[in-house]
């Protein structure tokens, strides 16, 4: 029996109150067993049983509302009814005057009748709009006039006499159904693939905005999740943003993410923290570079997610195509819940394979939806299609595909409704931290409310009251003006505020509970920080933070600046973990690095609009990295006399190149057996090693993938000390990184060009002399779609190079594969140019 109970808004905090009818056929009349007998309505016994084994009182409606259980006996089915009429009646009461959440104590129950009882147990919940399915197996009987009047109200739930003593068992929890009804949801895709455009129109259906708005600001207003003026002139999506809406009872958040490869950050901090994700595909492009990345980010993060063919009214549009693609590039095992009806102009409407109907949609913004039979001539299409979602799904491998236009207005609402049907609420998700009591042992969370407070910071904000903390909740509740600790730096602190955001707007709540995302004020930390309550030590583990690939020299034109100047670089490089800010030694020049030109093109573009300091810049400049290539011994004795104290300290080992795939780029290994070096030295050893790896001796850039092993060394009694251990090992590095044969690494990039056929010849021409691999070449309508691998070093100003090939006609993007050695000739004028810079100053 499936019982719906409309929403009881005064009884929120009182989740568990409990009447029990108990309905004896064998004349017992409770004498012995009772604490107060009253007569009610011609029931000839009625029995209260008080929990707290205390006399309330006589007066019904006081002792319904003082009890957590009531039980009534009568002698006879005729009084049944009358007896549970007038408990009912009792239980009205309940909405002026609620008592005080208890407990069921079956035990209680099951102590005051015979157990050849036949009993009926009516659980009332008045925890929040909910359906609950009757555990018994057995068909329930119609409710009586009695039950009606409490449906009315609340909701009941039947139980057999076999199921009384797994009645607490089965009682669901107050937050259960808030739980349920809750989705953390990410929309991300390659860029241009409509994912904001398809954010605005899920919250105008939601009724979170009221018009809809588009995106490059064409309307002068511009989409409301992209609220930066760069986002709205430009068109792309620069920072994520969170918003939230209500769709069929169930409350979904959503962060809204970039599509460019550069801000690829953003992406990979928002799917860390979600628990299901939508990813976008263009009905015209196809799966397309990014669009390879984000679903590798969903993969590392076990994010479950939906496909959704955006466009179909755009010319060339086709969704098998594209369907076919994901299989074969993403090894997705999907099939489609949809079937478009027309393609193009022509695109109409959809067919759901599910329900077998066709859906069409009407009115200026599409909201009104007509649900028709399937046309005639395309049943057959429909049913080899639905025999396709039929078998994936019954593999277990499963990606639901589902299609339509956001710009069009069509598709959307179906989207949403997969959202919550094939999406996992937060308590479906496995979230694991890390206790750092047991030395950082692996710990499940529950993902209830009632547990302890875990939280992770995942994101960072400059607002207009200060820094703004994302928090991802993954256990407990957090409440304005409550402290909580952050692990990671041993503070306690106290939230002053708290908020939901809307873009760039916001909603103060009082408290928020695990599996929300919410944002704190007044919370100094870093992004990935963890915050608890204090009673556990748990941190979560860290996002995945990719290394810069490009770096530019950035000076503020007017000395007056330099104050605003630093104050933004300083935030920048909070908010942003790929953004890093540098001095260097040579020229003392600033040197920001990040992801790629974009990328630092936009944040020197902010710093002169929100902080009004125009900056010169210099070339950009590739993030080139060193590596050994072969094993190479090393023994060094740093010795030093200079009156006093001396220096002391002998260090032997080699180091040797890391495996390949190896998720570190530095490891020390200290192989000693004995006390050849007291153990409080080992640690100055270890950081000699690392410093001196920071910058190589072919071209002063960083070592990476190396792995120093420590075998031996000595120590003298007096004149030992942590430097002079640590000096032995910078000198002992540099000694040995020439006979272990270092090579120059760069960045590969993975670059794909769509451009007209006419041109192809001239593009792959291009793209050899800058020394790049063509490692694919297919054919998309009357387009070529190259794919290469190209050095990063030979692909500066390429934009307006491959305008001028082809006529403006041609497209391209790149990200970030891999640092690959160099060839022999470009290692060499890397060292010439490093030497003859170094000998000129």
């Amino acid at each position: 029996m499936v019982i719906k109970k409309p929403r009881c808004t005064k009884l929120l905090k009182y989740p568990c109150h409990v009447i029990e009818l108990n309905r004896l056929l064998d004349g017992v009349n409770g004498k012995g067993n009772v604490e107060h007998q009253i007569l009610v309505k011609g029931a000839k016994w009625v029995t209260l049983t008080l929990r707290e084994g205390k006399n309330l009182g006589l007066s019904p409606e006081w002792i319904v509302k003082g009890l957590s259980i009531l039980t009534l006996k009568t002698t006879s089915n005729s009084h049944y009814g009358t007896a549970e009429r007038a408990v009912c009646q009792r239980v009205q009461g309940f909405t002026s005057n609620p008592p005080k959440a208890l407990k069921p104590d079956t035990t209680t129950m099951a102590r005051f009748s015979r157990p050849s009882t036949p009993r009926l147990l009516y659980t009332l919940y008045t925890s929040p709009s909910k359906t609950v399915q009757s555990p018994s197996p057995s068909p329930s009987p119609s409710p009586s006039p009695a039950s009606s009047l409490l449906l009315g109200s609340f909701h009941l739930r039947q139980f057999s006499s076999g199921n009384l003593a797994r009645a607490k068992e089965d009682k669901e929890p107050w937050w259960k159904d808030s739980m349920d009804k809750l989705r953390n949801i990410g929309i991300s895709a390659h860029i241009d693939s409509g994912k904001t455009t398809l954010t605005e129109r899920v919250l105008f259906y939601t009724g979170k905005i009221h018009e809809i708005h588009e995106v490059r600001g064409r309307d002068g207003v511009g989409a409301k999740m992209d609220s930066m003026d760069l986002e709205r002139e430009k068109g792309i999506t620069i920072q994520s943003a969170a918003t939230y809406c209500t769709w069929n009872g169930y409350q979904v958040n959503i962060i809204d993410t970039p599509g460019h490869v550069d801000f690829t950050i953003e992406v990979e901090r928002a799917l860390r923290v979600l628990d299901g994700a939508i990813l976008v595909l263009c009905s015209v492009g196809g799966v397309q570079s990014q669009s390879i990345t984000v679903d590798r980010q969903m993969r590392r993060y076990e994010v479950p997610r939906l496909a959704f063919i955006n466009k179909l009214d755009r010319m060339g549009a086709d969704p098998w195509k594209v369907l076919n693609q994901a299989r074969a590039k993403l090894r997705h095992h999907s099939a489609a819940m949809q079937v478009p009806i027309g393609l193009e102009e022509d695109f109409k409407g959809l067919v759901d394979l599910v329900q077998m109907k066709a859906l069409y949609f009407h009115g200026s913004s599409g909201e009104k939806i007509v649900i028709e039979e399937v046309p005639a001539d395309m049943e057959a299409l429909v049913t080899e299609r639905g025999e396709a979602v039929r078998r994936a799904t019954i593999a277990q491998k499963f990606i639901p595909v589902f299609m339509g236009s956001a710009f069009k207005n069509k598709g959307v609402q179906p989207l949403l409704n997969a959202v919550l049907s094939y999406l996992p609420c937060p308590i479906e998700v496995s979230n694991y931290a890390l206790d750092q009591t047991k030395n950082e042992e692996k710990v499940a969370l529950g993902g209830t409310p009632d547990g302890p407070l875990v939280a992770l910071a995942f994101k960072l904000e400059e607002g207009r009251f200060g820094q703004l903390t994302y928090l991802r909740i993954y256990e407990g509740v957090i409440r304005k003006g409550d402290f909580i600790f952050n692990i990671n730096t041993g503070k306690k602190i106290k939230v002053p505020r708290l908020v939901r955001m809307h873009s760039d707007e916001m909603e103060d709540i009082q408290e928020a509970h695990a599996g929300q995302i919410v944002a704190v004020f007044g919370v100094d930390c870093a992004s990935g920080d963890t915050f608890t309550d204090g009673s556990v030590k748990y941190t979560m583990t860290s996002m995945n933070v990719p290394e810069p690939v490009m770096s530019l020299a950035v000076q503020p034109v007017s000395k007056d600046s330099g104050g605003q100047f630093s104050k933004a670089l300083n935030r920048f490089q909070k908010e942003d973990p790929t953004f890093r800010v540098g001095l260097d030694p040579e020229s003392g020049q600033t040197i920001i690095s990040g992801m790629g030109e974009l990328h630092l093109d936009i944040y020197v573009e902010r710093i002169r609009r929100e902080y009004k300091v125009d900056a010169t810049v210099g070339k950009p400049r590739v993030n080139f990295r060193e590596t050994v290539t072969q094993r190479a011994e090393f023994d060094y004795l740093h010795k030093k006399q200079s009156g006093g104290q001396g220096q002391y300290g002998r260090v032997c080992g080699y180091v040797e190149p890391l495996p390949a795939g190896s998720p570190t780029k530095f490891e020390f290994e200290n192989m000693i057996v004995g006390q050849a070096i007291p153990s409080n030295f080992i640690p100055a050893i270890e950081k000699g090693f690392k410093e001196a790896a920071n910058s190589g001796s072919l071209i002063g850039h960083p070592v990476e993938h190396v792995h120093v092993v420590l075998t031996d060394g000595a120590a003298h009694a007096v004149d030992s000390s942590e430097l002079a251990f640590k000096l032995a090992a910078i000198y002992a590095f540099r000694k040995c990184y020439t006979a272990a044969k270092p090579v120059i690494l760069e960045p590969v990039m993975l670059v794909e060009l769509k451009v007209p056929m006419e041109f192809q010849g001239t593009v792959a021409g291009d793209i050899n002399k800058r020394k790049g691999v063509i490692i694919g070449n297919d054919q998309e309508g009357d387009d070529s779609v190259i794919t290469a691998h190209v050095p990063l070093n030979n692909m500066f100003g390429y934009s307006t190079a491959l305008r001028s090939m082809t006529q403006g006609k041609g497209e391209f993007t790149m990200e970030y594969k891999e640092h690959s050695p160099v060839s022999h000739d470009v290692q060499t004028q890397l060292i010439n140019n490093y030497k003859g810079t170094h000998a000129a100053e």
